[in-house]
């Protein structure tokens, strides 16, 4: 067999092969969990309305592409850019599989029926608190959703640190959304 003839033999294989994964491409996809928001796009301005400088509200969120082992969700929203350090806005929990999102404007109460359970945020209080950041540079904020492969069934008021220590190992998939603000 000549080196030509090899090389084609070769070729064709290679197409065959690329053509086969083409072909059945969405049996071969992975699940890939994201998160979005009507509100604003990933490396945008957070609007006024989910902020200080509005109606301090939560934005609508929504996510897709969850693993089919994922039992239930969590999630914190936080500022590394804070002046005293990452300053922690929100930390939810215990958010049903079953639920693709959470709407605008959540309770701030510590349980809210049929969504989740909240923790505290760096001022203290349960639920979200919208980006302040001092006059000057923008701020970034990270709203951080984990898929988990357990029910945590865990008591209000979590901190974001208690929260992260919980469900160490039990990640099947984070993702997250980065606004930004600043006065």
């Amino acid at each position: 067999m000549t080196n030509k003839h090899c090389i084609s033999t070769w070729l064709r294989v290679i197409g065959v092969a690329l053509a086969l994964s083409v072909s059945e491409g969405p049996s071969f996809a992975q699940e890939h969990l994201s998160l979005t928001s009507a509100a604003f796009a990933s490396g945008e301005k957070i609007p006024a309305a989910y902020t200080c400088s509005g109606e301090n509200k939560s934005p609508a969120l929504k996510w897709s592409g969850a693993p089919s082992s994922t039992q239930g969700y969590a999630m914190i929203v936080s500022d590394p850019d804070a002046p005293m350090g990452t300053f922690v806005h929100w930390v939810i929990y215990d958010i049903p599989a079953s639920l693709s999102g959470l709407g605008e404007g959540i309770a701030k109460s510590e349980l809210v029926p049929g969504v989740g359970t909240q923790g505290l945020n760096s001022a203290g209080q349960i639920g979200y608190k919208g980006p302040c950041p001092p006059p000057g540079k923008p701020h970034h904020y990270h709203f951080r959703l984990y898929a988990l492969n357990f029910v945590m069934g865990s008591k209000p008021g979590l901190s974001a640190s208690e929260l992260e220590r919980l469900i160490q190992g039990h990640e099947v998939a984070s993702t997250e959304l980065v606004g930004i603000f600043e006065r």
